[in-house]
């Protein structure tokens, strides 16, 4: 199962770099595990006159002839001029090459095409059909792969008809009450009815027999990972409440209940003999910065260090003056370590990592960085988690064994970590991702904070935005405006910031600030430093708001082409407002000639300010990244997992259950289920993804 594609036969190095692309992988499992997306049911006529409209037919046909056209709209094609029966049958392959096809089917010759007959003034026609010699044939149900440039199904079929005779009968690793209960066949069986059925396309049943392996597999990694986090050696971080008393009195209001109800089970993490890793998570506004700082301070009661790494300086700088404000007044040092800190004062700052003097670290990718060293790293605490890679976690955590004292026993797991993030997760990535992570959630928003009246707007009504914006900045209000990307490009028509600025700056003057990625830091600091202070009232930029901005005189947020944006990321630019106790509103203009799934994404977030509902909307529209791996997007959460959200969540829930009893009988996996359940974490998972799961 794990030799490459190219020891198959008739796979050579071109087309198994063809199938590579398609599959995803360089793996004969890789091939198996490539479902197809439909199956191809064909009904046999002998003539092109006896084909159902719109239904796949297979028919024999002897060519007449081929030549080289062109469209109305120019676009190139080769026809095919054929005969069926007396009828005369035109195959058009568009962008087809003449040369090539004469080759495979020379005028005179009988073949066998398959696929969708159109009737025509005296003809009949079929466009991009499947041939074979009339010898040979084409089957009535044929898989139809996903395919890439230059690959054809039948390199697919053959390929996987190669792959299929490797593939042994596996030890049945699922629990045999749960087979029985589903009508489930043994998993090689359901993989050989998936790949090449028959005569009919496989029941539903036998996809979901392999859509549940692959989420079997993830569940049982996660709670193995999970086990051997809370049996790594660790410390015990125990303090006595004298800094954190000091902060909250500084602070100045009461912890919500969500606040309070997370800080004890931190506490209770920190408190334990073996290493946390628990997720903070939390909506915009819940107040996950005072619960870590909080739990930083325990840390340093306890007589260590804490770090907290940000995605960028502006986020860490943001960090930097809320810990200030609640560390100062308890007698602890807070210092940043960034790209922008160099010279004497990075200097100073390692030195005072080193010795012990800074207690509290802030910063970015900077802080894991070889030449960082702590006195004693108790805690990290990691932002905008999402955003890291596996190993920049790691190499954060590390820093908890490599004191200047030397690694002890207790330290080899690394300091305790906490990981945040203020994009609510839904709930089946809750199961799949951080199933066997502690997580805390934070639903409640502090006391004060009031509702965002959120509203959409066709790009039509700009003047009338513009107008209530003049109106707004009378009345001495402050107001973000977000555009999707910096410069006007000639390919697409969407708002530009700097072209906003120049409109707005001439209407209104010095009031306008500009802020985006591709300005100096510098720069883009002192705008944003304007814009909190009151010296610039209407502040254009780009994403660069999204985390990290903090001023709660800001009552009014314009995000432009609203359509650009993720659901989940709207969310969080909404946030940016809505922070201090004025009335605060959201303007969502939109392109009026957006579709309805587009539209439906804006009404939804224009009726609820929840976002764990929204994450659950936008995971339910957009899907998700990779549960399991380093990348943080893009593929699709399980490779055999069904296309119904409601019947894969099921799934999820059924194996979370059941790799949770699993591993709590058999830890080890020594027992005559857990033997196999090795083999099916083999297929499935790898010691890559257990290590990716080890970093949390």
């Amino acid at each position: 199962m794990s030799a490459p594609l190219a020891a198959l036969p008739g796979v050579g190095p071109a087309l198994a770099k063809r199938l590579r692309d398609a599959v995803g992988g360089d793996r004969v499992l890789d091939l198996l595990f490539h479902l197809p997306e439909r199956y191809a049911s064909r009904l046999a006529v002998t003539s092109p006159a006896d084909a159902p409209e719109e239904q796949e037919v297979v028919l024999r046909a002897r060519v007449l002839s081929l030549r080289a056209a062109r469209s109305k709209s120019g676009r190139p094609y080769a026809e095919v001029r054929t005969e069926a029966a007396g009828e005369r049958l035109l195959l058009r392959y568009i962008n087809g090459r003449v040369e090539w096809l004469a080759r495979q089917m020379p005028p005179g010759t009988e073949r066998v095409f398959a696929g969708k007959v159109k009737a025509e003034a005296g003809a009949f026609s079929m466009l991009n059909p499947l041939s074979a010699p009339a010898a040979v044939g084409l089957p009535s149900l044929e898989p139809v792969w996903p395919l890439v440039k230059d690959l054809r199904l039948s390199q697919v079929a053959k390929a996987m008809a190669a792959a299929l005779e490797r593939l042994p009968d596996f030890p049945e690793w699922q629990d045999p009450h749960l087979l029985r209960r589903e009508g489930w066949p043994a998993f090689s069986e359901a993989l050989r009815m998936v790949q090449a059925p028959a005569e009919a396309p496989p029941p539903p049943d036998t996809h979901a027999r392999l859509a549940y392996d692959e989420v079997l597999s993830k569940q049982i990694a996660l709670a193995l990972v999970r086990r051997r986090q809370r049996e790594r050696p660790g410390r015990s971080l125990v303090g006595d409440d004298r800094l954190r008393n000091k902060a909250l009195a500084a602070f100045g209001h009461p912890l919500t209940r969500g606040q309070e109800q997370a800080l004890a089970e931190i506490d209770a993490d920190l408190a334990a003999p073996s290493r946390m890793l628990r997720l903070l998570q939390g909506d915009v506004g819940s107040g996950k910065t005072l619960v870590a700082a909080l739990a930083m301070l325990r840390a340093v009661e306890a007589g260590t260090q804490a770090a907290l790494m940000a995605p960028t300086e502006v986020l860490a700088r943001q960090h930097l003056r809320t810990l200030v404000h609640l560390c100062h007044p308890a007698g602890v040092r807070v210092e940043l370590l960034a790209g922008s800190v160099k010279g004497t004062q990075r200097r100073r700052v390692l030195a005072g990592l080193a010795e012990g003097s800074i207690q509290v670290a802030v910063g970015t990718h900077a802080l894991f960085q070889e030449g960082v060293r702590f006195r004693d790293l108790g805690l990290a605490v990691v932002d905008e988690q999402h955003r890291f890679g596996v190993a920049q976690r790691l190499m954060l955590a590390g820093k908890g064994a490599e004191a200047d004292g030397g690694e002890s026993e207790t330290r080899q797991g690394g300091a305790d970590m906490l990981v945040m993030t203020a994009t609510p997760i839904p709930r089946t990535l809750l199961l799949t991702q951080w199933g066997e992570m502690a997580v805390s959630r934070l639903t409640e928003k502090p006391a004060g904070r009031r509702p965002i009246a959120t509203s959409l707007h066709g790009m039509r009504q700009l003047p009338d935005v513009v107008a209530g914006i003049a109106r707004a900045l009378d009345r001495g209000a402050r107001v973000f405006w977000v555009c999707p990307q910096v410069t006007e490009s000639e390919a697409t028509d969407i708002a530009a910031a700097e072209t906003r600025f120049a409109e707005l700056e001439q209407r209104f003057g010095a009031l306008v600030g500009l802020a985006h990625g591709r300005m100096d830091t510098d720069l883009r600091e002192r705008a944003l430093r304007d814009f909190a202070a009151g010296r610039t009232r209407l502040l254009v930029a780009t994403t660069v708001i999204e985390v990290g901005v903090d001023v709660p005189e800001a009552t009014v947020m314009v995000i432009e082409r609203a359509e650009r944006f993720g659901l989940s990321q709207l969310h969080q630019l909404r946030g940016r407002v809505g922070r201090g106790g004025e009335a605060s509103y959201c303007m969502l203009l939109y392109d009026e000639g957006l579709g309805l799934a587009s539209r439906e994404r804006l009404v939804i977030l224009r009726d609820t300010e929840d976002g764990f509902a929204i994450a659950d909307a936008d995971f339910r529209l957009r899907g998700g990244g990779e549960a399991l791996g380093t990348r943080q997007s893009g593929a699709p959460v399980f490779r055999l997992g069904l296309k119904e959200a409601e019947a894969q969540d099921r799934l999820i829930a059924i194996a979370h259950r059941d790799a949770a009893l699993l591993t709590e009988k058999d830890p080890a996996l020594q027992g005559d289920r857990g033997r196999v359940a090795r083999v099916l974490l083999d297929l499935f998972e790898g010691p890559e993804t257990i290590r990716t799961l080890d970093a949390g």
